[in-house]
């Protein structure tokens, strides 16, 4: 059984990790607001600059050069908001998931040191009972290490599956902007 003091200090322990995610979670929220609002303003000083651009155009040929020189950094740009935008959101979840897994092994080792304080005040002839709970434990903690390497598995083809179409597109719309200079 839980001692009142080992029970103050789990639930201790508990509102700690829940005030670093809280923070965690706001300090990626800071982010996420900064890189908008860098990005609305970027936005808006190339409207802008493009605005007077287009004001001072003087025939189709410059007016079709310069939509042309607009679309490779405008594909660059959204690839590279993307890019911090996912950079947040995985920093973030991955703060979120050690704080989880380090839950998880606490709790494993919690739940392991009960079942061996329970088999050494086990009574004659429950050896075997014992054995099944301890074989039921290794069973439970070797299937979540397996979905664990699951996940960083599923996570990684993610993060290069975004990467590929992130340089895709950048590269699509350089050869977008090429074509219609050379035009």
């Amino acid at each position: 059984m839980l001692t009142p003091e080992q029970l103050v200090a789990s639930q201790k322990a508990n509102m700690e990790t829940l005030h670093g995610l809280t923070t965690k979670a706001f300090e990626g929220v800071e982010k996420l607001v900064e890189l908008n609002l860098q990005a609305t303003k970027a936005a808006l000083n190339e409207t802008a600059a493009h605005t007077q651009a287009l004001l001072s155009v003087k025939d189709a040929q410059e007016l079709l050069a310069l939509q042309a020189g607009l679309f490779q950094p405008l594909a660059e740009k959204a690839a590279a908001y993307s890019r911090h935008l996912y950079d947040i959101a995985s920093g973030t979840s991955a703060e979120f998931g050690k704080a989880f897994e380090g839950k998880v092994a606490e709790g494993q080792a919690q739940f392991a040191a009960l079942v061996d304080n329970a088999a050494k005040n086990a009574p004659a002839g429950s050896e075997t009972a014992v054995a099944m709970m301890k074989s039921a434990v290794a069973a439970a903690n070797n299937a979540f290490e397996s979905v664990q390497k699951a996940v960083k598995q599923a996570s990684d083809v993610a993060e290069a599956n975004f990467n590929a179409v992130a340089t895709n597109a950048t590269n699509v719309a350089k050869s977008a902007s090429a074509a219609a200079k050379k035009r």
